[in-house]
């Protein structure tokens, strides 16, 4: 009844999308939350590109679940990252920073 009378929907979204959701979070907006609160971003994403969500709404998307409560998937996603060794000085650091976005 809620979904009808907000003109809301459902949909379904892969364990991929999810997952790149929690990684977006935790990557530019340093929440790490866990995979089923990230469903809420993955929907908004698919959503917004599907053009179903018009461009310049406004978008609340409820992140409920730490990241720790399922530490290995998180573990998991970042098994491919390496660490970067770079010289101890500021502008060192600041170009692998700028490098990696």
């Amino acid at each position: 009844a809620a979904q009808r009378e907000s003109g809301g929907w459902f949909d379904k979204f892969t364990d991929e999308q999810i997952l790149a959701a929690q990684k977006m979070l935790s990557q530019f907006e340093g929440i790490f939350c866990e995979p089923a609160s990230a469903t809420s971003l993955a929907g908004a994403l698919h959503d917004i590109a599907s053009g179903k969500i018009p461009e310049g709404s406004k978008i609340v998307c409820t992140l409920t679940g730490m990241g720790l409560k399922d530490p290995d998937t998180a573990i998991t996603q970042c098994a491919a990252a390496s660490p970067v060794t770079i010289d101890a000085s500021l502008d060192a650091v600041k170009r692998a920073i700028l490098d990696s976005l």
